[in-house]
């Protein structure tokens, strides 16, 4: 017979909450991702807010902050209350099981009680509308936290549909669905699909106001050869008049006046926006990204001046971001390996970098990047092979992992280098692990 405590746990492994998802979080995601939901803000009325301040409340539990996660998921609750204009309903299950594991990690075991009995109670009176499903509002969250971990984006597409076909009037459901597919069709080499563009057709009538699916549909458009000059500036007037935040689709804009307006004109956006909220980070961020992206895949020697406003806007996000910039970090020295006064500062950056304790998807990141700089800014195709290998060696499955191990079987392949035996063995013992 199980005891009170034994019960409790087992009651609590049964609920549909953060605590339960096996989310397997690195510490680098976790503050990546802890980064990347502050910079959302809250000020423009987010229908995601309760899940945000949801999924914030669980990052911060899992980096050691337990009262600031008690705080967050308050906040998940009076947030899901004031949107859906209710105190109660099915979308506080996933909150109210989240509170019940907080208590009982810390010890307050009446307390964990006290909201099981209520995820209970909100099981009974809104019973989900497939009695082999759970309920949609559980379906739109645990996507919502995929989507926003970078998880697995089929998951999270297919965790929306089912939402959906139990409850299709939610059209922050919707429009989140056709951007999963969306993400899901973007490496794709058929580029998206016809049916995928026409859900983001109808998703965008459907929720105009959305100026983050706005900006990605105005990007698929552009894709397919439409002229989008006017409506993208249409568009970049109404995000600059728009609360700072992420789900503006800043950054996207900045890259569709770059591909499909000129290069100049985005720069003039980046800066346009900086000057207008100089003091926000979210904004420095994007800026750096798109000097970087400028630079560095740009086929014309840079221009001193762009170097040096790329480096001090790297170095600002690096400060503002200090718990998730080591790929600002790399894309620095990747700036400063442009030109030749800067090659003694990219190594001195690599070095530190490699001398540090880093989680091993963030080594295999980096030796992937380091690579790559040996063999382009180096010369040096010997020492690039070699931490080819140190990313393909370690057993992470990851874009730089494959992208490695593609490199070496490139090498290989061609059968023109020196260390051509070594590679083919690697290789071999690779696919026998």
């Amino acid at each position: 017979m199980m005891s009170a405590a034994q019960t409790l746990v087992s009651r609590l492994e049964a609920l549909q909450c953060h605590f339960t998802w096996d989310l397997g979080l690195s510490r680098s995601l976790l503050f990546r991702c802890r980064d990347n939901l502050e910079d959302i803000g809250t000020e423009n009325g987010n229908p995601w807010l309760g899940h945000i301040y949801n999924l914030q409340g669980f990052i911060q539990y899992r980096l050691g902050f337990n009262e600031d996660a008690q705080s967050f998921f308050n906040k998940a609750t009076e947030a899901f209350n004031n949107m859906r204009n209710a105190d109660e309903g099915p979308w506080l299950v996933v909150n109210y099981g989240n509170l019940a594991w907080l208590h009982h990690h810390l010890g307050d075991q009446a307390e964990s009680e006290a909201y099981l009995s209520k995820v209970d109670a909100l099981n009974k009176k809104y019973p989900s509308p497939s009695q082999e499903e759970h309920h949609p509002e559980t379906y739109a969250e645990k996507a919502y936290t995929l989507l926003a971990l970078k998880g697995d984006i089929n998951l999270v597409a297919d965790y929306f549909q089912r939402a959906i076909e139990m409850q299709p009037d939610m059209v922050e459901w919707n429009t989140s669905h056709a951007l999963a597919l969306m993400y899901a069709s973007k490496h794709s080499s058929t580029g998206l699909e016809d049916d995928i563009f026409e859900k983001m057709r109808i998703a965008q009538e459907q929720d105009p106001e959305n100026l983050y699916f706005a900006v990605q549909y105005l990007e698929q458009r552009a894709k397919r050869g439409e002229r989008i000059e006017d409506e993208a500036c249409e568009l970049a007037r109404e995000v600059m008049r728009s609360p700072v935040s992420s789900y503006t689709g800043f950054k996207t804009l900045l890259r569709i006046f770059r591909k499909y307006i000129s290069v100049d004109e985005s720069i003039d956006l980046a800066e346009e926006a900086l000057k207008n909220h100089p003091d926000e980070r979210y904004l420095k961020r994007c800026a750096a990204l798109h000097y970087g992206g400028r630079l560095i895949f740009s086929d014309s020697p840079p221009k001193k001046s762009m170097l040096d406003r790329a480096v001090s806007l790297h170095q600002e996000v690096i400060d503002l971001y200090p718990d998730s910039s080591l790929m600002r970090k790399i894309d620095l020295a990747k700036i400063y390996a442009l030109s030749h006064d800067g090659q003694a500062k990219a190594e001195q950056i690599y070095q530190e970098l490699l001398e540090r304790d880093l989680e091993l998807e963030e080594k295999q990141m980096l030796y992937n990047k380091y690579a790559k700089y040996l063999n382009f800014e180096k010369q040096d195709g010997n020492m690039s092979i070699r931490y080819h290998m140190k990313a393909a060696k370690i057993p992470q499955q990851s874009f730089f992992r494959k992208n490695s191990i593609k490199v070496l079987e490139k090498i290989r392949d061609r059968r023109r280098d020196s260390m051509c035996g070594e590679i083919i063995d690697f290789l071999a013992k690779l696919q026998e692990t």
